[in-house]
């Protein structure tokens, strides 16, 4: 760890090259690389959903060019992998390929992907789900195709669970021009009496070592934002595990970060900003999940956001002696779970919640400074007036749609002066600028938009003031 950022291995890129060495004219609009990747023409902004085989499991594909999403409806509606420029993100239990096991909430037959929860867990009463394989973990959902071709949408529904009395459903949408994915899941209500509960999104992220199975990948983090008025004393709360846990920190600038470690242990966070990121630092690949926080409800133990690392556990006898298990690595497979709570939703018959998330994967480099709507920071930007009159910006970003992106620069009062096309992006490669952009006039402020291959504006990256350069 260095500073506020940490380190991150992996193999170098030619297009942060290529971006590298983009230079701009002192009159007119900037040019772009030759080399920066161009939008597709619109006949490829086409995606599809049908039937195949995964890993022995009958399954759904929906997939753009961009992504590859596969479900397995009777294994609880899981989400099994997702897929962004050939990367997998998603653990899929070996163990357990191509398998399905009918409902038992006594035994708990972990798939892997991501899937619908519960909250709050535990057998103190029927206001705690118990959790295992029953219906709603491992029940057969049923599966709905409700658009492909210029769009993409499924639908999952499982069994009404009488234990809970809760039907969970969710359907699952793909843009046709980008990977970004959008998912709507909704709890019902189909007892006769009023409910509590809070829904969870959990995703198990593979955190196994590529080149060697049997070690973990030294290089995967989870991050979110902590929470400036935390009611946790340390801004997060061990729920489980060792309280003094070097894997997790809060950095200074804000960030609550955790470094996988294969110890079993799980991380509260009552962040507000609606975002949680899962990074691999080896093959620089992020995925981002966003959610809506709403501050007027109330959070199962607080919490928005809470990460798991699976791995060995550590356990006190009766006499207070502590041990740490030694079963074999198989029984306690690499990976690392993000999980995104619901509020807590007070449910009167024939009621249902809802909760939304949209996923975000792109790429990253060897730092993490925060995420926007329109992508994260690796590098944070920085723009320097120079003598010539041009402003030299650097930065390394990765973005979540493909585009251009915009420099919008302003005076010292805030007027604008230009929009200056800065450079041709896509999800698919980091962003890494290095260059000088001639805006005109006395530019004292930039902000770096992202606008998508349709010319929609999806926001800032990010927002700073111009220094003076150093005169020579």
């Amino acid at each position: 760890m260095k500073g506020r950022s940490w380190a991150l291995a992996g193999r170098s890129n030619p297009f942060m090259m290529a971006v590298a060495v983009m230079t701009f004219a002192i009159f007119g609009p900037v040019s772009a690389s030759e080399h920066a990747p161009q939008a597709k023409p619109a006949n490829h902004m086409t995606c599809h959903v049908e039937d195949i085989d995964y890993k022995g499991w009958k399954a759904q594909e929906v997939a753009n060019r961009w992504v590859q999403l596969v479900l397995v409806p009777q294994n609880g509606g899981r989400l099994i992998q997702v897929s962004f420029d050939g990367h997998d993100y998603l653990f899929v239990n070996p163990k357990l390929k191509g398998k399905s096991f009918p409902p038992d909430e006594n035994e708990w037959f972990n798939y892997g992907g991501d899937k619908l929860w519960l909250l709050p867990e535990g057998d103190d009463d029927e206001q705690h789900w118990r959790g295992g394989s029953d219906l709603i973990d491992a029940g057969q959902f049923a599966f709905r195709k409700l658009s492909d071709g210029s769009e993409c949408g499924v639908e999952l529904t499982g069994p009404p669970d009488p234990r809970t009395g809760v039907q969970m459903a969710r359907t699952i949408r793909l843009d046709p021009d980008s990977p970004h994915i959008a998912f709507h899941a909704t709890m019902k209500n189909i007892s006769g009496h009023t409910l509590e509960w809070s829904m969870q999104s959990v995703s198990q992220y593979d955190t196994g070592n590529p080149a060697d199975p049997s070690r973990r990948n030294p290089d995967v983090w989870g991050f979110t934002a902590a929470n400036p008025s935390s009611a946790y004393l340390n801004r997060y709360h061990v729920r489980t595990g060792p309280v003094e846990n070097p894997a997790a920190t809060v950095h200074d600038d804000g960030l609550f970060a955790l470094h996988y470690s294969h110890l079993a242990a799980e991380f509260w966070v009552d962040s507000t900003d609606g975002w949680l990121a899962v990074v691999d630092g080896g093959s620089r690949y992020a995925m981002v999940e966003r959610f809506e926080y709403q501050h007027q409800n109330t959070y199962p133990g607080r919490a928005s956001v809470i990460f798991w690392t699976n791995g060995l556990h550590v356990s006190f006898t009766g006499d207070g002696e502590p041990s740490v298990n030694d079963q074999p690595e198989d029984a306690a497979p690499f990976y690392m779970e993000a999980e995104i709570n619901s509020p807590m939703c007070r449910l009167r018959a024939g009621e249902s919640c809802q909760l939304d998330t949209d996923w975000y994967p792109t790429r990253t480099g060897n730092d993490f400074h925060g995420v926007t709507d329109a992508g994260i920071t690796s590098h944070p930007l920085e723009a320097t007036l120079l003598e010539n009159g041009k402003v030299r910006l650097s930065g390394s970003f990765g973005v979540f749609f493909p585009g251009r992106l915009v420099g919008h620069f302003y005076d010292e009062h805030g007027s604008s002066i230009a929009n200056v096309p800065v450079a041709d992006v896509t999800p698919a490669e980091l962003v890494e600028l290095n260059l000088e952009a001639a805006p005109g006039g006395k530019p004292a402020r930039v902000s770096l938009h992202l606008e998508d291959a349709s010319g929609l504006d999806r926001g800032a990256l990010q927002e700073i003031p111009i220094r003076a350069g150093e005169t020579r």
